[in-house]
């Protein structure tokens, strides 16, 4: 952790204790933090991204059946910035439509192209959907994402939480973004928790059985569910004129991370 996120750990801590918030609970919603980059074309660090034109796709490989996205460096990426075990170098190419709604695991959503990969430019022909406008995108920052509110009560206290119980995830919510600072807009998130104008795709992607709390009353599910985790969030701004604040995450084990299997990704549309 940097000295950064460590600062503003202190600083969420104080200022929970000055709203008189429980001890316990202000510990866990640090515990449950993910680390996160994101990026931006206003960013001043490092080139970590392109989105839209055409994508670099190994000779050969059949095309995915979506428009592409963005293409990540992972070797521009800080060490530990995501939490996720990803490769060290190569590219991570993302694929999208915009259909609102549509979720669940999409075998092509996700293709890594490990460094040193023969590769060509592949143009991809979706009907009516032009490539997305081409851009650079640069690391705006990286430090702990926090759950969202709603996300926290569920996962900590099951699914059916008092109202006290949502109300005091939403003053930690509120303490942290308190002591936050001011947050240039971001395009791309990789890694971290999802911000959503709908619903969690992370608790999406679990099954009945994951969801369900511990048996020691909610703090942290069972392991597998605990595996789910965040890979990336696209906004589309602009590029995606027909949706109000449209977002798009993958969203992926943290196992079939570590084994290089992107094909069981899940991506999930949403708007506001």
């Amino acid at each position: 952790m940097t000295d950064a996120s460590m600062d503003r750990m202190n600083r969420f801590r104080a200022e929970a204790a000055s709203r008189g918030l429980p001890t316990e609970e202000v510990e866990e919603w640090i515990r449950v933090a993910h680390p996160a980059v994101y990026a931006a074309e206003s960013g001043d660090g490092p080139l970590v991204a392109r989105i839209g034109g055409d994508p670099m796709l190994p000779h050969g490989a059949p095309k995915p059946s979506d428009p592409f996205v963005a293409s990540i460096d992972l070797a521009a990426l800080p060490p530990g910035a995501t939490g996720l075990p990803l490769p060290a170098d190569g590219h991570l190419l993302l694929f999208s439509g915009t259909d609102v709604g549509s979720g669940g695991q999409v075998s092509d959503a996700v293709l890594y192209v490990p460094a040193g990969t023969p590769t060509t430019p592949s143009p991809l022909e979706h009907g009516w959907r032009e490539p997305y406008r081409p851009r650079e995108l640069r690391t705006l920052w990286h430090q702990p994402s926090a759950q969202m509110p709603e996300s926290f009560a569920l996962d900590r206290w099951g699914d059916f939480p008092e109202d006290e119980q949502f109300e005091l995830a939403d003053e930690l919510s509120d303490a942290w973004a308190h002591v936050g600072g001011y947050r240039p807009a971001w395009a791309l998130q990789i890694g971290g928790h999802p911000v959503s104008p709908q619903n969690d795709p992370v608790h999406y992607a679990r099954t009945p059985e994951e969801a369900e709390p511990c048996e020691h009353g909610g703090t942290a599910h069972e392991e597998s569910a605990d595996d789910w985790a965040l890979l990336a969030t696209w906004r589309c701004g602009d590029d995606v004129t027909e949706l109000d604040s449209g977002v798009a995450h993958w969203v992926i084990r943290r196992r079939d991370v570590a084994d290089r299997r992107f094909d069981r990704a899940h991506r999930y549309v949403e708007m506001a």
